[in-house]
């Protein structure tokens, strides 16, 4: 059986990702509401309970192909950070990691259509974030390019105050493309 690829994401990024690596893929958002953690969930294990949540949620409405399912979130220490939810949250979000190594954390997940069978996978990348002046922080902030983005920040718009210091660059832009390419592989019948 051949296996079409249906993204559950609206992320224009990992849209993005996607097209650029020649993957063909239809896109169907799972529309999942994203829950806090609960206090003690490590972020690793956040991530890929989202993930595979939404591919659950996008598979069990189609009747055939590979969904694939991500959740990027950011964690400094254990704590998680997600999307922002207002000018207030990112302030707070890039003040705590102002300075410090971030862990950006992705979780994976595909899964069939036609049958209850998946992979997952976490890939874990290090963002190194520099202090910012109040005037470089208050200029941010307005610029609103925090919206929409784990952590507050995106490497992909070529913020200057953040650097990918270890693991995939595409990771922090929120798809691992190497750890995809290698959960593919378990599927001989995907069709590129």
């Amino acid at each position: 059986m051949t296996h079409t690829l249906i993204l559950a994401s609206a992320s224009p990024r990992r849209r993005q990702l996607l097209a650029e690596a020649g993957y063909s893929f239809e896109v169907d958002p799972s529309d999942l509401i994203e829950s806090e953690p609960l206090a003690g969930v490590a972020p690793a294990e956040y991530a890929a309970d989202l993930a595979w949540r939404k591919a659950r949620a996008v598979a069990e409405r189609r009747k055939t192909g590979l969904i694939l399912a991500a959740d990027t979130v950011c964690a400094v220490g254990a704590e998680i950070l997600n999307k922002p939810i207002d000018r207030d949250d990112a302030e707070r979000m890039i003040r705590l990691q102002e300075g410090h190594d971030t862990e950006v954390i992705t979780g994976l997940c595909l899964y069939r259509a036609d049958r209850p069978e998946w992979l997952g996978a976490v890939e874990i990348s290090i963002v190194r974030f520099r202090p910012l002046s109040d005037a470089e922080r208050r200029s941010y902030l307005d610029s609103g390019r925090w919206e929409g983005k784990s952590g507050g920040y995106g490497v992909q718009d070529r913020d200057p105050f953040v650097t990918v210091a270890g693991g995939s660059f595409s990771n922090v832009v929120g798809l691992p493309m190497e750890r995809l390419a290698e959960l593919l592989a378990a599927y001989p019948n995907f069709m590129k």
